[in-house]
């Protein structure tokens, strides 16, 4: 070898032989995997076999003894046992041995191969050292008859095994369109066969289930839906509303001036509102479905009156922060200057988002978001905000690459 390696010695080629060999190879390594998958195939089967047990004992369980059709079901569960172990038995018996027999001549075959090659060695090596004594200037007839009588040894030993190989190796590719067919067709009846068993054991349980529902249908159990709890679908942008469900009101800060108004002038005896939302009407003592804070303004405006007091009340003007949800809008200029443009409130993530598009933010429950506007309002889907992560704004001050969207029932306002 090491000869023919440093081009010494002429190396015997058989390209025809060398084409079986990769068939060969190939063969073995398709039928490994065809092995090792049909053996998972199997454990699936017991698994699922196992599971099926399971069920029907727990059916059996549950199944009273005074309702109708006790003694089909647990036939019917004997049969469904019986199946699956009779179909799994069936796959290992046509299917796995057959396999594992179609794989056991290929050790034998290899070794042969591997032997065949090194006995190749030795007659090149035979050949290339009766063709030196032949060549030399100094011949030795008797060195050149034992090296002759070595060489035809040599090959003969050789062409015996590679004769073998040579009829072997074809026949045996050959033969795995047979086995590949008789493989699948021996699975595919099997399976066949089996659900159609199957199918009529679950149609003889369906029939047994469908007498103790009309014998008890005045019992029926109500199947209600229950609602999902996915993430929502950005393609729809239709996010379930935060729990408050409270308008968004816009971000300005709004001045209520409790003012006098003429009626109450006129009338000095008259409770001034409590608030801009209260009507007048409310402090009228013949309003009794006024509800309780308007009975109690009621109240206090009658015990006024009755003092003879005729002094008015002083002019209060408040101001009031807007607020969205109950979150109050509008905070000391101090935290605005800190704040992004155009900040509106914060959010805090109650629960893991995954960003699905690149304007998308990624979130983790309890990240804190500063919520801003659209740059173009007609772009806002309902349920979804624009915001940028406050840790993000803290660390970069800029909006280009840190502004995103997110659900806004993934979040919770925070003061």
């Amino acid at each position: 070898q090491v000869l023919q390696k440093l081009g010494k010695a002429d190396e015997t080629k058989d390209e025809q032989f060398e084409q079986c060999v990769q068939n060969f190879n190939k063969q073995l390594s398709e039928g490994t995997r065809l092995q090792k998958d049909l053996r998972t195939y199997l454990a699936s089967v017991k698994a699922m076999h196992e599971a099926s047990k399971k069920l029907t004992e727990c059916l059996q369980e549950v199944y009273e003894p005074d309702w109708p059709g006790r003694d089909d079901t647990n036939k019917i569960a004997e049969n469904n046992d019986l199946l699956w172990t009779d179909f799994h038995q069936k796959l290992v018996d046509q299917a796995l041995l057959t396999m594992d027999t179609y794989l056991g001549q290929f050790p034998d075959i290899k070794s042969r191969i591997a032997k065949r090659g090194r006995k190749l060695v030795d007659y090149d090596s035979a050949r290339h050292h009766f063709e030196a004594l032949q060549t030399a200037k100094k011949k030795d007839e008797t060195k050149i008859a034992k090296a002759e009588e070595e060489l035809v040894k040599a090959q003969k030993v050789f062409e015996e095994m590679n004769v073998d190989l040579q009829e072997e190796l074809p026949s045996l590719w050959n033969s795995r369109v047979g086995f590949y067919v008789n493989t699948f067709q021996s699975i595919a009846g099997l399976e066949e066969n089996f659900h159609k068993e199957m199918s009529k054991l679950n149609q003889n349980l369906h029939d047994v289930l469908l007498g103790l529902d009309k014998q008890y249908s005045g019992n029926a159990f109500p199947v209600k839906a229950q609602p999902s709890d996915s993430t929502p679908a950005k393609a729809n942008k239709s996010p379930s509303p935060p729990p408050d469900g409270s308008p968004i009101t816009s971000p300005e800060t709004k001045t209520v001036n409790h003012e006098m108004e003429p009626s109450t002038l006129e009338a000095p005896g008259a409770s001034i509102p409590k608030s801009p939302s209260q009507p007048a009407e409310a402090a009228h003592a013949g309003a009794e479905a006024a509800g309780s804070e308007a009975a109690a303004g009621a109240e206090a405006s009658k015990t006024e009156a009755d003092s003879g007091s005729s002094s008015l009340p002083a002019v209060v003007v408040e101001t009031f922060p807007a607020t969205v949800n109950g979150t109050v809008e509008g905070g000391a200029s101090s935290e605005r200057a800190d704040m992004p443009p155009g900040f509106l409130f914060k959010v805090q993530a109650m629960h893991d988002y995954t960003a699905t598009d690149s304007d998308e933010l990624q979130l983790k429950a309890g990240d804190v978001v500063l919520v801003i506007p659209f740059e173009n309002p007609e772009e806002q889907d309902e349920g979804w905000l624009m915001g940028v992560k406050e840790s993000d704004w803290i660390q970069h001050k800029e909006l280009d690459h840190c502004r995103g969207v997110f659900p806004e029932n993934f979040t919770e306002r925070v003061q």
